[in-house]
């Protein structure tokens, strides 16, 4: 829905650099986007805190101390050091991961460093209280953002690539291996790339991160069994919720990216006030004298 046009020429150059706002973002949409920014966010801080009460990874039903997929500890050396153990291979990660310093200023033994977690003390009741809170408000902003997409069509324009866009699949690989980003009409519309990226978090990756969530709790087990099986246990689930958490983390920070390399004014003032600026250049109208330059 455009607003505007706003024109200018460059001194040195034939070209007119043609500028439109368009109204992208509703309401709803840039509510509940930053909503779940806030949700991940808390989520994030405060699942490493729960993860630090048992900093190690297992896949089955129990844990099995000796041969963890993943594992982090501080050792007994002097300076101690921080390992981190993945699929058998070691990998000193002190000052990061598996001994960083504490409030005194010494290395502590803990998974995450204080800065990354909610509360930054080892606390695993308070990090439970934040993570509960907040999964499930993030489950129903989630909803909400889901049902308001579907019923305004706003999640099919943002999640379904038109059959253009699918042909051309390819040529838009390179362009954000390019970084060549879109310009023009083809910019009011997400590119194949992105949708398919948005339908992967939305219908794959967030369902299986609360499934799995649900799967540790015992209560939601004895309630809803299957969950156990379908993950193949309790611990198992644990390590599917971590690597997860993961890949949308890797998400979160190539969407920044992003943001900030097509334009980051612009995107932000797209998501705080729903208008956005499309511009495209085009060759001058020929002057009324035949110079072929406008007035």
């Amino acid at each position: 829905m455009p607003r505007t046009y706003l024109t200018r020429t460059a001194p040195d150059t034939a070209e007119v650099e043609r500028r439109r706002f368009m109204f992208r973002h509703p309401a709803v949409i840039r509510v509940t986007h930053w909503v779940n920014a806030l949700c991940l966010l808390v989520l994030l801080m405060s699942g490493l805190q729960i993860f630090n009460a048992h900093p190690a990874l297992y896949w089955g039903k129990v844990s099995t101390f000796d041969t963890p997929l993943m594992a982090m500890s501080q050792t007994e050396d002097d300076p101690p050091k921080g390992v981190t153990t993945v699929l058998g291979r070691t990998f000193d990660t002190t000052g990061l991961l598996g001994s960083s310093d504490g409030a005194d200023g010494e290395p502590a033994d803990r998974g995450f460093p204080s800065w990354l977690t909610l509360p930054s003390d080892q606390d695993l009741t308070g990090g439970r209280s934040w993570h509960f809170f907040f999964a499930w408000a993030f489950v129903l902003n989630g909803a909400l953002y889901l049902l308001y997409g579907l019923f305004s069509g706003q999640l099919r324009f943002r999640v379904v690539p038109q059959r253009d866009q699918v042909r051309h699949f390819a040529a838009s690989v390179r362009e954000h291996l390019t970084l060549r980003f879109p310009q023009g009409d083809e910019a009011k519309r997400y590119n194949v790339i992105q949708k398919l990226t948005y339908a992967v978090v939305l219908f794959v990756l967030l369902p299986v991160q609360v499934l799995a969530g649900l799967a540790m709790s015992p209560a939601m087990d004895a309630a809803f069994p299957f969950l156990l099986t379908l993950f193949d246990g309790r611990q198992s689930a644990r390590t599917v919720h971590f690597v997860v958490a993961a890949l949308l983390v890797l998400f979160v920070v190539v969407h920044v990216a992003l943001v900030v390399l097509s334009g980051f004014w612009n995107n932000m003032r797209g998501m705080l006030t729903g208008w956005f600026v499309i511009e495209r250049k085009v060759e001058p109208a020929p002057a009324a004298d035949g110079t072929g330059s406008a007035p």
